[in-house]
């Protein structure tokens, strides 16, 4: 065999330089580009949403395993190249179940129409949609620039998905919600009252939600390989614990805050 034949097979095994993988990777984000688009149209045709699979998904962030939810995007993207959900059903389920505690807490505070539709707004695009949207978007911003592994140019680049980012959000905001649109909502009688008890209830109540959304957040950039050091996204339980213990020290010299109240007063009361 002459060598010529043998340097031309050898070029052949040879692994593709960087600018190759490049090109390849800048086709697969061209492809992408698309995607938002495709999944806003699928919202107005309600035969394309899974909602069985969304209500599983829902009960598994609730339960000991919620790490399994993120295991469906890393299957996405061994198929079809993308870790966010193509299915929009879980944020439509999540938007229902907003409104619909809206209307209860609405009903139990004996609200106006004005009331009721400022609580609304306020529950489904400010601290859903809007808060969501900007809470991911830095939070992308930080893994993209801050916590991606350098890999050889040998490797195609990657980063994390705006629609994954979003996903995380909406994972991370089911218990939360569950806590403070839910359980809250049983335990008002409660932790309504000016005593030291309703304050601990309530604040208890708070700390366990956005604890459990910052957990979910980082299970959410953990899952994905290419990232390091996701623990930083569990950084702000710590600023969640300081502000209930001291809120804790504060009662006794009338310094502590009963955000269940706080809620109360922001979005129920009437003017």
């Amino acid at each position: 065999m002459s060598s010529e034949t043998v340097s031309s097979r050898k070029s052949r095994l040879q692994v593709p330089s960087g600018a190759d993988f490049g090109v390849a990777h800048n086709i697969a984000m061209m492809s992408s580009k698309g995607r938002p688009t495709q999944y806003l149209a699928r919202l107005t045709d309600v035969r394309q949403m899974d909602a069985q699979s969304a209500l599983d998904q829902m009960k598994s962030l609730l339960g000991s395993r919620p790490h399994t939810v993120y295991k469906t995007a890393y299957y996405r993207k061994q198929t079809k190249n993308h870790w966010a959900r193509d299915d929009p059903a879980f944020c439509v389920l999540q938007a229902i179940f907003l409104l619909v505690s809206v209307v209860a807490y609405s009903v139990a505070f004996k609200a106006s129409i004005g009331t009721f539709l400022g609580f609304l707004i306020h529950s489904l695009f400010w601290n859903w949609l809007v808060s969501g949207a900007l809470v991911c978007s830095i939070l992308r911003e930080v893994a993209n620039r801050h916590l991606t592994v350098h890999q050889s140019t040998s490797h195609v680049r990657q980063s994390v998905e705006w629609l994954y980012a979003f996903d995380i959000h909406c994972n991370a905001f089911f218990p939360l919600f569950c806590v403070l649109y839910g359980v809250q909502f049983f335990l008002l009688p409660l932790i309504l009252g000016n005593s030291f008890l309703a304050l601990v209830v309530a604040n208890t109540l708070y700390a366990v939600a956005f604890s459990w959304y910052w957990y979910i957040t980082h299970l959410g950039y953990r899952s994905l390989p290419f990232l390091t050091n996701t623990e930083v996204f569990m950084f702000p339980i710590a600023a969640v614990i300081l502000l209930f213990v001291l809120n804790l020290v504060g009662y006794p010299f009338n310094f502590g805050w009963n955000f269940a109240r706080v809620f109360a007063q922001i979005y129920l009361r009437d003017e």
